[in-house]
C-alpha cells in the first residue's frame, strides 16, 4: 500500500558531503498569496509574477474562482516561480467557503478587499483559529472601526458595511502586536475607504512593502511604507496592474542554514541579503562567509560553526519561520545556544522531533537550551509545519545514517521543488512514500 509523501536523507554528517552549486529563488510565498487577493480589490486583468510553484498557490487560485475570478495559472513544473493571472469580475461574489480556507490559513486576507469592493464578506474561520485570538481579533476591530459590523455566523467572520453608502471611513487603528495578516488585510480595506486612515504598529516585514507597491501602482495612495505607522488616503477606484512578486526571503534564509548546517558553498541567485540583516550578521559572526552583490549572495562553510543565541521577534528581528533552522543549526553548533521562540509557541513542537536524532537540548517553556554535538544520528521524525518540516531535512545532512521526514506534504506548501533543488547541489534527499 502507498503511504503519504515525504523525504528520505541519506548523510555521513555535517561537512562530510559539502553542498555546492547554485538555487534560483522565486517569489516569496507570504507575498504572493496577499498579491493575488489584492487583486480582488480592482475589476479587470491582474497579473502576478515571479509567483512560487507551490501548492498554496493552486488553492489560492481556487478560492478567488470560488469568488467569481478566472485565475490562470502558469507554474512550471521544472522552474520554481511562474505568474498568475487573474480576471476580477465587476460583480465579485463575497463568500469564501471553509472547505478552501481550511487548507490555506492566508485565506483570511481575502476579508479585507471584500469588506470594501463589496461592503459585505463570509470567510470561513481558519481550521483551529478564534475570533478572539490575537490576530483575528485584530483585524475585526479594525473593520469595525472602519465602519463594518461583523459576527461570526455558523463558522463563517461575516462584515457588513454600516455607513449609508456602503463605503468604508478612515479611521486612527492601532495594532497591539505588529501582525502581518491584521496589517494586510486593514490596509486593503483602508485604500478604498473614505478619507484618511492612520495605521500604527503596522509589520515592516519586506512582505508588506511588497503590498503595498503594488496597490500603490494600482492607484492606491499609501505613506510610511516600510515604517511603524502606514497613513492611508482612500480613493474610489483601482486599477489592475501586473505586478513582480518580492523574492522569499525565508527560502533564501533556508538555503544560507542549508550551507551553514550541511558544510559546502551555495550561489543564491536573486536573494537579498538586506531583507536578512540579522540572521546574516549573526551567521557571520559564527564563522560561515556571506558575500553579497545586486543579483544574490554566496555562502560559504568549511568548518563547524560556533553556537549564537536566537531571541524572535517581528521584522527586522530574527524571523520566527528560521528558528527551526537556527535550532538545527545549534545542535551540531561548537558551544550552547539559547533559543527564546517570541511569536509562535508552538514551534517548539520542532524540538521534540530533533531530539530524536539525537539533538542535545532542553526546553522550558518558550525557552530552548541547545548544546551542539559534532554529529546528529538518522532516524524517523514527523513535520508538523512547512519550517519544521524543511529544517528537519537539514538536520537530516547533519546525522549519519538514514533520517526519513513523515508529512512532506507540508514542505510542498512553502518551498518549490524542495527536494529536487538539493540534490542539484550534492545532497542525498528524495521523494519517498512513508508509511503511517
Amino acid at each position: 500500500m502507498t503511504g503519504a509523501p515525504g523525504f528520505e536523507v541519506v548523510s555521513e554528517g555535517p561537512l562530510t558531503s559539502p553542498l555546492s552549486g547554485t538555487v534560483q529563488l522565486g517569489g516569496a510565498k507570504n507575498s504572493a498569496l496577499k498579491l493575488m487577493a489584492a487583486a480582488l480589490l480592482a475589476p479587470g486583468r491582474t497579473t502576478v509574477t515571479n509567483v512560487p510553484q507551490i501548492l498554496d498557490v493552486v488553492v489560492m487560485g481556487e478560492l478567488l474562482e470560488q469568488l467569481g475570478c478566472t485565475v490562470t495559472l502558469d507554474l512550471p513544473d521544472d522552474a520554481v516561480s511562474g505568474r498568475a493571472v487573474i480576471d476580477v469580475p465587476d460583480d465579485l461574489g463575497h463568500e469564501a467557503p471553509y472547505h478552501l480556507v481550511r487548507r490555506l490559513r492566508a485565506s483570511i486576507a481575502v476579508l479585507g478587499p471584500l469588506t470594501a469592493r463589496c461592503g459585505r464578506a463570509s470567510v470561513a474561520l481558519p481550521g483551529g483559529d478564534a475570533i478572539g485570538s490575537r490576530g483575528l481579533d485584530m483585524h475585526v476591530r479594525g473593520l469595525e472601526e472602519l465602519g463594518a459590523r461583523t459576527r461570526v455566523e455558523h463558522g463563517q467572520v461575516v462584515t457588513e458595511v454600516a455607513t449609508p453608502d456602503g463605503r468604508l471611513r478612515g479611521a486612527e487603528l492601532y495594532l497591539e502586536f505588529p501582525s502581518v495578516g491584521a496589517t494586510e488585510n486593514l490596509l486593503m480595506a483602508a485604500v478604498l475607504a473614505e478619507g484618511r486612515t492612520v495605521i500604527d504598529n503596522v509589520a515592516r516585514e519586506p512582505e508588506i512593502v511588497d503590498l503595498c507597491e503594488m496597490l500603490g501602482a494600482m492607484g492606491a495612495r499609501i505613506d510610511g511604507v516600510g515604517g511603524p505607522t502606514l497613513e492611508v488616503e482612500g480613493v474610489e477606484a483601482l486599477r489592475p496592474v501586473e505586478h513582480r512578486t518580492v523574492t522569499d526571503r525565508i527560502v533564501t534564509g533556508t538555503w544560507v542554514f542549508a550551507a551553514a548546517t550541511a558544510g559546502g558553498e551555495l550561489r543564491l541567485e536573486g536573494g537579498r541579503a538586506e531583507h536578512l540583516g540579522l540572521v546574516v550578521d549573526k551567521l557571520v559572526a559564527a564563522g560561515l562567509e556571506v558575500d553579497a552583490d545586486a543579483d544574490g549572495l554566496r555562502v560559504r562553510c568549511e568548518r563547524r560553526l560556533r553556537s549564537f543565541d536566537v531571541s524572535t521577534l517581528p521584522y527586522p528581528g530574527f524571523p520566527t519561520d528560521l528558528q527551526p533552522f537556527a535550532m538545527a543549526l545549534a545542535a551540531v553548533s561548537e558551544g550552547t545556544a539559547m533559543i527564546t521562540e517570541n511569536v509562535f509557541e508552538a514551534r517548539f513542537m520542532f524540538a521534540q522531533e530533533l531530539a530524536r536524532l539525537g539533538a542535545d537540548l532542553r526546553t522550558d517553556g518558550h525557552h530552548a537550551v541547545v548544546r551542539g554535538v559534532p554529529l546528529l544520528s538518522g532516524a524517523p521524525v514527523v513535520a508538523h509545519d512547512i519550517r519544521a518540516g524543511a529544517a528537519l531535512v537539514l538536520a537530516g545532512l547533519a546525522a549519519q545514517g538514514r533520517t526519513v521526514v513523515a508529512e512532506g506534504h507540508h514542505v510542498d506548501r512553502g518551498y518549490p521543488r524542495f527536494a529536487e533543488v538539493l540534490a542539484a547541489v550534492g545532497a542525498r534527499v528524495r521523494r519517498v512514500d512513508v508509511d503511517d
